[in-house]
């Protein structure tokens, strides 16, 4: 039993990158440090405890994470630094040789954490506690929401897919999940802290049952009963996992919002074959089609990452027409990144950073004309959106049934709460639908 008193008058400092699983586990951890004690440091304070939940996607993230926890390090050069996440598990002796790195934490260890800062003792370069394991199996529950407004419920975790560019799998383990009854009481949790929406969120949460025996259509059922959540999301979903009862489903229920979001990765069939994806663009097709005959308002994201190997200049325009005939709202575009282990590297054509970066730019330019015509065929509708706290003086923000982000001036009271607008012109900087309270 560790003694709480170690943490009184403690404080922390929370930094994440990478997914929206990461940012409810962060949040997650932030609960645990707040019930042993840990308050969250205040702008200018300097912190005792340092968490940083890192990313591993791309080259590009493993950069950004050692820059952070320098920039961590040197900000607050007292504190016991813990870092946690995919980068973290991937690497985790590179990350404990980081000067002021105290506690590399596996991706299994984390319900541990409050366990290894009892002991909160600074360590010198190299000495740092490294706890990652390569034998992943342990499913570690996660619903809160940290400084948001929407809950993040994690139903799911790791990947058997083992797609031939991607890392995860190493970094998460094997897919597992929690039981439908236990995550159907975490939302029931979340309703009685005055939480209204809640995002589904794992890293393959189509996979959902391989432990349990269950469906994710199951689980989607049974989160649907629960009384008090008005709104759920679900999270990025592959799509061959995406079937049309759950399509269906989500277009004549109250609470599953028209907002889906479905990776591409590319849209020429003899690239998706190198990556080793699980489905055709045919198939892809079929599910945009499918979700837009019956949700026409629905937002699609959609993730697509350019100059992978093999992707030569013919197959690249190939998917580039593809996805510009998609009726999809958003790409979130990535240049692809040499993993080391990953079976992407025996490809022996390689796509320069420049013609990455010129491919890039090409998709970015056509998501902005879809989600910009997207937003402006809703302007002068009516719609519900759920507001979401911001600094005051600055304008408020919230997101409405279809996830198009709404503009309201400052009011503290209308934090949490559903409000129906009517949706007007851009905004300044056209990221969001100016809105006028009904």
């Amino acid at each position: 039993m560790i003694d709480t008193t170690v943490f009184q008058d403690k404080k922390a400092v929370y930094y994440t990158l990478g997914c929206k699983l990461n940012f409810s586990e962060t949040s997650s951890i932030g609960k645990i440090l707040k019930e042993a004690g840990v308050r969250t440091a205040r702008k200018g304070e300097k912190a005792d405890i340092c968490i940083i939940n890192t990313c591993s996607v791309t080259e590009v993230a493993d950069k950004k994470c050692r820059q952070a926890i320098h920039r961590l390090t040197k900000a607050h050069p007292d504190a016991f630094v813990v870092v946690t996440g995919c980068y973290a598990q991937l690497k985790p002796q590179k990350v404990a040789d980081i000067e002021g790195v105290d506690l590399v934490l596996g991706a299994e260890q984390k319900g541990d954490l409050v366990d290894y800062l009892g002991r909160l003792d600074k360590h010198g370069r190299g000495e740092a506690i490294v706890t990652a394991s390569k034998d992943i199996r342990k499913f570690s529950p996660s619903c809160s929401r940290g400084d948001r407004t929407r809950y993040f419920l994690k139903v799911q975790d790791g990947c058997d897919y083992f797609c031939s560019y991607c890392t995860i799998p190493f970094a998460r383990g094997r897919s597992r999940n929690g039981r439908i009854e236990d995550l159907v009481e975490q939302a029931r949790q979340a309703v009685a802290e005055g939480g209204k929406e809640i995002v589904i969120t794992g890293v393959n949460i189509g996979d959902f049952g391989k432990t349990t025996g269950e469906t994710f259509f199951d689980l989607v059922k049974a989160l649907d009963e629960v009384e008090g959540i008005a709104r759920y999301r679900i999270s990025s979903i592959e799509p061959n996992l995406l079937t049309d009862e759950i399509i269906e489903y989500v277009s004549a229920s109250r609470h599953f919002m028209p907002h889906f979001h479905i990776p591409l990765q590319s849209g020429c069939d003899e690239v998706l074959k190198l990556m080793r994806r699980r489905y055709d663009t045919a198939l892809f097709a079929s599910k945009i089609h499918k979700i837009k005959s019956l949700m026409p308002d629905a937002f699609i994201g959609v993730d697509v990452i350019v100059g992978t190997r093999g992707e030569t200049p013919e197959y690249f325009d190939r998917a580039y027409d593809f996805i510009q005939g998609l009726d999809v709202t958003q790409l979130h575009v990535f240049s692809y990144s040499e993993r080391p282990g990953t079976q992407a590297l025996k490809i022996d054509y390689v796509v320069s950073a420049e013609e990455k970066h010129r491919r890039s730019q090409c998709l970015l330019a056509l998501s902005e004309g879809k989600t910009r015509a997207f937003y402006a065929s809703h302007i002068g509708k009516e719609a519900e959106v759920l507001m979401e706290r911001s600094k005051p003086g600055m304008p408020m923000h919230g997101f409405t049934r279809n996830y198009i982000r709404v503009e309201l001036p400052h009011d503290d009271m209308l934090d949490n709460h559903l409000v129906r607008v009517r949706l007007e012109d851009f905004n300044g900087d056209a990221t969001a639908l100016k809105g006028r309270l009904l």
